[in-house]
């Protein structure tokens, strides 16, 4: 199968996230603000086209990038490192993957990052569906930091313009978005 361009995977993907994702009402978001919308990006981070959209469109950043592993926070980027890690394998560029838990395990290996281990030194980019304040982005970068794993910088696919940029500015992380609300015209 050829690869479409980037701009056409893009199109498409902004029309699945305005018909199928955005839903207007009154709604509280995870970081308690209210909101006249919401953006329910698992709605197609989990559907076979938008995942392989997304993959697609992520795939081609992280190659630019050459990270170590790209992973981020459960539950926002866990179908969306399933879908880029496949795609990986697919085109023979794989790449290590990882997911940051909220909390350590209680049991087992007790481990807050899942996935194959991450060394000291090992460049990592954070992935998530959607950013409001960058909390969890930040949350996980903090974890990696802890390990001695830099981030290189986090992408997400909707921006929704609530300050997560410049959050994470603030702790030394480019946010790179595929979108922002506004393209989704919010």
């Amino acid at each position: 199968m050829e690869q479409q361009p980037i701009v056409e995977l893009k199109g498409r993907l902004l029309e699945l996230l305005k018909r199928d994702a955005l839903k207007k009402g009154n709604f509280t978001l995870s970081s308690g603000k209210q909101s006249s919308f919401y953006l329910d990006g698992r709605i197609i981070t989990m559907t076979p086209e938008g995942a392989y959209l997304i993959a697609s469109i992520i795939l081609e950043a992280l190659k630019r990038d050459k990270p170590d592993a790209f992973g981020g926070p459960t539950l926002g980027a866990d179908p969306i490192v399933g879908a880029v890690a496949a795609l990986s394998h697919v085109q023979g560029v794989p790449l290590k993957t990882f997911i940051v838990r909220k909390a350590a395990k209680e049991h087992g290996t007790q481990r807050r990052i899942e996935g194959p281990q991450l060394h000291k030194g090992q460049k990592v980019v954070l992935v998530d569906d959607v950013a409001t304040t960058g909390k969890s982005l930040i949350e996980a970068k903090e974890v990696l930091d802890a390990m001695g794993v830099p981030v290189i910088k986090a992408i997400v696919v909707v921006d929704r313009n609530e300050g997560a940029r410049e959050n994470l500015a603030a702790v030394n992380l480019a946010l790179e978005p595929i979108f922002t609300v506004q393209d989704l015209g919010v």
